[in-house]
């Protein structure tokens, strides 16, 4: 407990430090998300409540949090949000079939041994529950990158006005696909840390690549990954149309200042 206190501290330090009043912002926002994925879980226990329709809400709540509370309301966060949501619809759709065609709900069999104690009547589809997974963990991502582009390209127009939306929009895309490489990098290394211990036992086990990849534990992560990365990709030309469009649109508000 006290180590954590004191990553806690220093993480607060820095952010405060580096980022100011909006590393501070940012640091409050880390325990709000959290909150609200706390009550999220906890209400998802209700059988009354419908647990897609509940994720949905917290990660507008979370959008919310993310954008408005931490870079302020002002243009170029609402627009990372109109975007985010357009995006978020687009993949709640696709999550659907992703979820049906694979099969990757529910315990894989590595993990009955250490089950065999425990209910699996409880009430909740795990079908939903890992569509409720893959949507939440996709939130962060998207929000991040629209978030990037939004500020970009807000700064790039307000530098220069006399750009037109198809230039701003190449410019945009641009910003994009950099983001886009580290991105997915940032996703991969993400997986392979979070799950070293999971690969390393698949190699104990003796595993083949066949029946690493058709492992359920395992091909519900990646497909989780690989949808996150669908999100992430999906949201760059939303962002980047839907900035370019706007900023020309209502350029004396960018130019005025109002868009900071």
């Amino acid at each position: 407990m006290n180590v954590l206190i004191l990553l806690a501290l220093i993480l607060f330090v820095l952010m405060k430090v580096i980022g100011g009043e909006k590393g501070t912002r940012s640091f409050l926002a880390l325990f709000f998300n959290f909150g609200i994925m706390l009550v999220t879980i906890i209400l998802m226990t209700d059988q009354a409540i419908n647990p897609i329709l509940l994720t949905i809400i917290a990660c507008i709540l979370i959008s919310c949090i993310n954008l408005f509370y931490i870079n302020q309301f002002n243009f170029k966060s609402l627009t990372a949000f109109v975007s985010t949501i357009l995006t978020l619809i687009l993949l709640i759709f696709a999550v659907f079939v992703l979820v049906e065609k694979s099969k990757i709900q529910g315990f894989g069999i590595e993990e009955i041994e250490e089950l065999l104690s425990f209910s699996f009547y409880v009430g909740i589809d795990f079908g939903d529950i890992i569509i409720c997974t893959i949507i939440m963990g996709t939130i962060g991502a998207i929000t991040d990158t629209a978030i990037s582009i939004s500020s970009a390209m807000n700064e790039i127009y307000f530098h220069n006005p006399t750009l037109d939306r198809y230039q701003l929009f190449k410019s945009g895309m641009t910003v994009g696909k950099d983001i886009l490489g580290t991105t997915t990098n940032t996703l991969f290394f993400a997986f392979i840390g979070g799950y070293l211990a999971l690969i390393i036992w698949f190699k104990d086990l003796g595993y083949s690549l066949g029946e690493v990849l058709n492992s359920k534990v395992f091909a519900s992560e990646a497909m989780s990954i690989f949808y996150t990365g669908t999100g992430a990709i999906l949201i760059i030309p939303i962002t980047a149309w839907l900035s370019a469009y706007s900023m020309v649109k209502y350029k004396d508000k960018v130019r005025s200042g109002e868009a900071e």
